[in-house]
């Protein structure tokens, strides 16, 4: 397995105090603290956003990629908070899995995150053309992601590391091969040749992600993520968005055992949330592997942060992320109403100088 480089790395000089903070709360031995990443603005999103429009675009240069990951986490850098500065993979999401197993791969480019990522239509019309999928390491979209590892890696030694990125395993790589709707419908009448294409996923995902290990390595004996900054462990990302829009029992029929039979192939796994999928929190936290469980924010829906006590109390000791605003956290943190256990991703923050005096009180509170 590849080492990430020698730590700590240039664009976090504190990193040894960040990663211990970072183990208490992974840990569970955090409950009365709660940690924070500050988000200020960065003149390499602000260019990203003026070179590309949301929507669909051609595929990414990886070298520009990996110059404007270098970019942003060296404006990043002056900012002493919880984070580990670590490039994201956003274009291996949907379009990787799909692509390696003969799927048409489109990349889309976000400008309010900086992401290109990729996705791809249905693959298959119906079963008979199942049998003649292959996972082909050789094959173009597979050697496109080792090429961006292995430039990333390249271009952040000793400076920022690897995040792991998102699992399309399960009910999820069922949506790449027929959709959403269908998927459903194929849990009811052919739920023997679901249960086999499952499997081929939990194949075809431990092919990406060893790939992911090995050459990106660990940092410190840990995985960095763009969840959460930082985990012990080999730590993979897993996804149950396909359950968002069920009920628990059809959860508990279809996604609990393929969720922690690849959490516990590896050393542990954290989830995230959207907010149509809370009624899964307390399913969710009992998962064998589980680290941590990250709550997102969609339009229509109560904020995470909002609701943080109540989420933390379904959780128990499972650590929670939830974003928040910079002047809502700052109230909070005035009227001492933050629960512990809890990191805490605190956008627009007007600058670095009010990033690092909130993270001075971070540090400072007891819940």
């Amino acid at each position: 397995m590849t080492d990430t480089p020698p730590f700590p790395l240039a664009y976090c000089p504190d990193g040894h105090a960040r990663l211990e903070r970072l183990r208490l709360l992974f840990e569970r031995r955090a409950s009365d603290r709660i940690f924070g990443f500050m988000h200020a603005p960065t003149l390499a999103l602000k260019r990203f956003g003026q070179k590309y429009q949301a929507g669909y675009c051609d595929r990414p240069d990886l070298g520009e990629r990996a110059a404007y990951w270098d970019e942003l986490l060296s404006e990043r850098a002056g900012i002493l908070d919880d984070s580990i500065p670590a490039a994201y993979l956003t274009e291996m999401d949907q379009g990787l899995y799909g692509g390696m197993v003969g799927g048409t791969v489109q990349f889309m480019a976000d400008p309010e995150r900086g992401w290109i990522s990729s996705i791809v239509a249905p693959i298959l019309s119906d079963w008979s053309g199942f049998e003649r999928l292959r996972i082909d390491p050789e094959g173009e979209w597979f050697r496109f992601y080792l090429e961006e590892l292995e430039l990333f890696r390249r271009a952040g030694e000793g400076k920022f590391g690897i995040s792991h990125f998102i699992l399309i395993d399960g009910f999820n790589f069922l949506f790449e091969l027929f959709g959403g709707t269908r998927s459903y419908l194929e849990a009811v009448e052919n739920p023997e040749l679901v249960r086999e294409a499952i499997d081929f996923a939990h194949r075809l995902n431990l092919v990406v992600h060893q790939a992911f290990f090995d050459r990106a390595g660990l940092l410190e004996g840990g995985t960095c993520s763009n969840f959460v900054g930082w985990l012990p462990g080999r730590i993979v990302s897993e996804s149950v968005d396909p359950f968002h829009m069920t009920s628990v029992k059809f959860f508990e029929q279809w996604g609990r055992g393929p969720a922690e039979r690849m959490l516990t192939t590896f050393d542990g796994g954290i989830v995230h949330l959207h907010a149509n999928g809370r009624h899964l929190l307390e399913a969710v936290s009992t998962l064998r592997g589980l680290v941590a469980v990250s709550a997102l924010d969609d339009r229509g829906y109560a904020s995470a942060f909002s609701l943080g006590r109540e989420l933390k109390k379904r959780l128990g000791d499972v650590p929670l992320m939830v974003f928040a605003e910079y002047p809502d956290f700052l109230a909070a943190l005035d009227r001492h109403t933050l629960p512990g256990g809890v990191l805490y991703r605190v956008r627009n923050v007007p600058g670095i100088d009010e990033a690092n005096r909130c993270m001075e009180r971070v540090r400072e509170y007891r819940a």
